[in-house]
């Protein structure tokens, strides 16, 4: 509310903010529940491990192979499934993603040997490759910059939420189905988280509008006031932004944001995929316990991580917004082995590296969509994710061969955390002030007003 000398003057909703909340009304809730499933699917083997581990004999070496090849069959797919979006529409696309990736995820209740796990976690990948940077690029045709890193940052809060979710919920599974019908606690928990995302797929294919133009739950003024809005930020970014997909790559910048991307894709990874792992090290053997305690970091972390995505957006500003939470989640890294034998300290480690790598994912993310435009856009924001997914492809089965040869993840936690501060020193370096003026999104790689 602003104030003036005759008193305070109440704030004015457009007809644009109607019109945008709708948008995220009607697109948030149900992005947001796909991607919570696709952290689950992903991720619910750090929680399956506890006890597959032991079932199967496997060593933490077979374990993070197992959780990095999942990203390299999402490094090789990716960018062609991101090209295909932009040319079928969201709908067709997240309806074939969800459906492959949701058989495979409750396919890994079948397995008895390490290939097994290796093949599936190939296929999983494979099969969601596409989904994260799809929905970036979705997004982009629906807002403009300006509003766009708290809607991020908001559709992104699924991977706090789903560790919130996730974490009690995979240990209740593990811990009360254990037996039913002759299976192990684990296989139903592939099971039961898997089986929802083939349904959810299936449901988005009619729930979804692939643009505002198809939306009839816009009326015809807010589509127009809506179309305007991108259009006008189009036509000024191709004015001064990379919008050549081989002009892109040809920009430094563009391989900066590959650095901090490789840091928070890796980062978020080892803490869905070691999080369980740190806590039961810590001295909590419940898996139940686990559970419940896992959840706490994920709910400072999402909460951080809108405090973040919002004074980003009313500031304008991006590159620290999206460097300083990295650094804090590198300390928060760093820390850990030092607390190790302490549950409680830990869990605040924990919670500090949580908070950080959330909170930089909402400003991080909008900056490839205001360097890259036309048709530099589907396929530079996937690219950006494949060559930042390669780091999450060798960094699990890093850590986990170190750990095995060793027997304690000190020197991967060493490994997180220096990952997360050279990529936000990367990207205060190599990448000016992001501060854009209001109305149009400058974006980066750019000429300064």
């Amino acid at each position: 509310m602003a104030v003036t000398a005759a008193g305070p003057v109440p704030h004015v909703v457009s007809d644009a903010d109607v019109a945008y909340r709708k948008i995220f009304l009607r697109l948030l809730p149900f992005l947001m529940f796909c991607y919570l499933l696709a952290f689950v699917d992903r991720s619910n083997i750090g929680f399956a491990k506890l006890h597959f581990m032991k079932d199967l004999g496997f060593s933490e070496a077979v374990y993070g192979f197992a959780a990095g090849v999942f990203y390299l069959g999402y490094i090789l797919c990716e960018v062609p499934s991101n090209l295909i979006l932009e040319r079928i529409g969201v709908r067709k696309t997240l309806m074939r993603i969800m459906v492959v990736w949701g058989l495979c995820a409750a396919a890994t209740a079948t397995i008895s040997a390490d290939w097994h796990l290796y093949v599936l976690r190939f296929l999983l990948g494979a099969g969601e490759a596409g989904f994260f940077p799809g929905m970036l690029f979705y997004l982009t045709l629906w807002t403009p910059a300006k509003r766009r890193a708290r809607l991020t940052a908001v559709f992104m809060a699924s991977i706090g939420v789903s560790g919130i979710i996730g974490g009690p919920l995979s240990g209740w599974i593990m811990t009360s189905m254990s037996g039913v019908h002759g299976l192990a606690g684990w296989q139903w928990l592939f099971i039961i988280e898997g089986l929802p995302t083939v349904a959810c797929g299936i449901v988005a294919f009619f729930y979804l509008q692939d643009s505002p133009r198809d939306a009839t739950w816009l009326s015809d003024r807010e589509k127009a006031l809506v179309l305007a809005d991108l259009e006008a930020e189009s036509a000024a970014q191709k004015e001064r932004s990379h919008h050549s997909f081989a002009a892109a790559l040809r920009a430094p910048k563009f391989y900066v944001l590959v650095g901090l991307a490789l840091g928070l894709l890796a980062g978020t990874g080892g803490i869905f995929f070691w999080l369980p792992t740190i806590i039961r090290n810590a001295g909590v053997k419940d898996v139940l316990t686990v559970g419940l305690l896992s959840a706490i970091p994920f709910i400072v972390g999402v909460a951080v991580q809108q405090i973040v995505a919002w004074h980003s957006d009313k500031t304008l500003e991006r590159r620290w917004h999206a460097a300083g939470p990295a650094l804090v989640a590198g300390l928060g890294w760093v820390v850990l082995p030092a607390v190790s034998n302490s549950p409680a300290l830990s869990l605040a480690a924990l919670t500090l590296t949580t908070a950080g790598t959330l909170g930089a994912m909402g400003p991080f993310w909008t900056l490839p969509s205001s360097f890259l435009t036309g048709p530099a856009r589907a396929g530079g924001i996937a690219l950006i994710t494949t060559l930042g997914g390669v780091g999450s492809f060798f960094s699990p089965w890093l850590v986990g061969w170190i750990t095995s040869h060793t027997g304690t993840l000190t020197a991967g936690q060493y490994y997180y955390g220096a990952l997360m501060v050279v990529g936000a020193i990367v990207l205060l370096l190599g990448i000016e002030d992001t501060r854009q003026p209001a109305g149009i999104g400058r974006g980066i790689g750019t000429s300064r007003p």
